[in-house]
């Protein structure tokens, strides 16, 4: 065991952080094969959770599959659960992740089924898992189109005094 051997742990600690660089490889690396795999599993999952939390919202489905679909539902928000604590685990910066808009929308992925345990009629902010369909821009490699988004979002915050005077006016007109 480690206690008794001093030593086997220094030896056991470079297996951790090889096993820390491969998840991490796998779970952000969306250049190598089994980033882009696990991205394109990831994109399904989200998509089949979705699919499950429409359907349960059709009555004569949830009367009629509804355990099937409360299982998937649970299946699908352990995975997301075990994705985002292990984006966190492999993430230099966890606090920085946890606080990023992708680390945000994980979070909130996950939380509505935890919070219906406790909380009656918070099941329809399962939604919010929809969010999560936005990865397909860093799959797709599209993030690249975001640096002009805020860009726009930059330059809409620099003219705000001046968007809401012009909407004050025409509001205005509209009314008179």
């Amino acid at each position: 065991m480690l206690e008794d051997d001093p030593k086997a742990f220094d030896r056991f600690l470079p297996s951790i952080k090889h096993f820390r660089w491969i998840v991490e490889e796998v779970i952000f690396g969306t250049d190598t094969r089994w980033g882009k795999g696990f991205d394109v599993v990831l994109l399904w999952a989200i998509i089949i959770s979705l699919l499950a939390i429409m359907f349960e919202s059709v009555p004569r489905w949830s009367e009629q599959y509804g355990d099937i679909l409360f299982v998937i539902e649970w299946v699908f928000t352990i995975f997301f659960t075990l994705e985002y604590l292990l984006r966190l685990w492999v993430s230099e910066k966890p606090k920085d992740y946890a606080l990023s808009f992708f680390g945000v929308v994980d979070l909130l992925a996950v939380i509505p089924t935890y919070l219906s345990l406790f909380v009656a009629g918070s099941h329809f902010l399962l939604v919010i898992r929809a969010i999560r369909l936005l990865r397909v821009f860093r799959i797709l490699k599209l993030v690249r189109y975001l640096s002009g988004a805020k860009l726009l979002v930059t330059s809409l915050n620099a003219s705000k005094e001046k968007i809401f005077v012009f909407l004050s006016a025409v509001l205005t007109l509209v009314t008179i």
